[in-house]
């Protein structure tokens, strides 16, 4: 197996288009054409993690987060990034980030946080705009069903199709096929037509690609007369943070206590409580304070989240509960997460989850 098949794995997942534009996901180093002896998935590349992989035999790091972030003029071994690129590239390890496009999945980093707090009723807090494209083209009633099962296989969706429908392709620019296709022009010249169905779908605009490569395939005329958009509705299931409901209500300080043990941090910094049951809670791994007002609009009763500063605890007025969790804590069950996906994908390899501790934040 090549890293590459590893990447097409971790990109069925969450694939780069879906990540944040600031962000600097997919494979920052290596060859994607090497063959794989190992993989060790971590939630940052430090040195001391590309030396962990060296010993284990991993030629491919799968980290959350990237180590290169911004870009680099320079590798000279002068920080801790320089030296773990340095150390990678002389060992010819690989590294792989992820980041927000597992940030942005509904079934990662935050349904990870939703399912060890045991949460219920569970939706994103901040659906992605944009996200999602509409197709509309036309094709012989005859092939309709053959080709909308096939952009329904890309990974389309349907929004309805309108049968037994005939159009007239006539006029200046109109469109007129060779012998081979269907229509086709006749010995005399003449055109003929057959019975169209518009078909039209819906997909997430990453798959765009992808279903313009089917479309191209699998419809019968040499020539496609096809229509793309970008829908104003919001992707339920892509974006950032979640939100969710504990079966039962509970006390605030016992609802600390459950997120203290859980996520085993020495320290929750949190806003005033209000002296109110905890119901509906929502979630964002990392940093979060830019959805603060979301929470409050969701109706929570607690946002959890980390790297809040000072000022940003007054943003809850007393209308929920900011609890930072830490960093590192909030999504530390992200490497378990890629792990349970990737043994379900490859078997015949080594799937190691780093050992080393890459918290720089210690509590006294």
């Amino acid at each position: 197996m090549l890293i590459a098949e590893v990447i097409d794995h971790l990109e069925d997942l969450a694939p780069v288009a879906t990540a944040e534009d600031f962000d600097n996901v997919g494979l920052l180093v290596g060859d994607p054409k090497t063959k794989l002896t190992g993989i060790l998935i971590t939630l940052d590349t430090l040195e001391e993690v590309v030396e962990e992989a060296i010993s284990k035999n991993c030629n491919l790091i799968v980290s959350f987060h990237p180590i290169i972030f911004s870009g680099l003029k320079k590798i000279t071994g002068r920080d801790y990034v320089e030296r773990a690129v340095i150390k990678a590239i002389r060992n010819n390890i690989a590294i792989y980030a992820i980041h927000t496009a597992l940030d942005n999945h509904h079934l990662g980093v935050n349904k990870m946080i939703c399912d060890k707090l045991r949460l219920k009723n569970t939706k994103v807090l901040i659906p992605g705009k944009n996200k999602i494209n509409k197709l509309i083209t036309y094709v012989p009633t005859a092939n309709a069903k053959h080709l909308r099962n096939k952009l329904f296989e890309a990974g389309a969706g349907a929004i309805g199709n309108y049968d037994n429908c005939s159009f007239n392709l006539e006029g200046e620019g109109s469109f007129k096929p060779n012998e081979d296709a269907n229509p086709a022009i006749g010995a005399k010249g003449e055109i003929h037509f057959e019975k169209e169905t518009q078909i039209g779908v819906v997909f997430p605009s990453h798959l765009e690609t992808r279903i313009l490569q089917t479309l191209f395939k699998e419809h019968p005329y040499e020539e496609v007369a096809y229509e793309i958009t970008t829908l104003n509705n919001a992707h339920q299931n892509q974006g950032m943070g979640m939100s969710g409901e504990l079966e039962n209500a509970m006390q605030e300080i016992e609802f600390l206590a459950l997120l203290k043990n859980t996520f085993n941090t020495g320290c929750i910094r949190h806003s005033a409580l209000r002296e109110k049951t905890v119901k509906k809670v929502a979630v964002l791994g990392g940093s979060g304070s830019f959805a603060i007002d979301n929470a409050k609009k969701a109706g929570v009763d607690f946002f959890i989240t980390a790297d809040l500063k000072y000022h940003d605890f007054y943003k809850a007025e007393g209308k929920l509960v900011l609890a930072d969790i830490g960093h590192y804590e909030s999504e530390q069950y992200t490497k378990d997460l890629i792990h349970s996906y990737l043994s379900k994908k490859i078997s015949n390899f080594a799937l190691i989850l780093a050992n080393t501790k890459t918290n720089p934040i210690k509590y006294y």
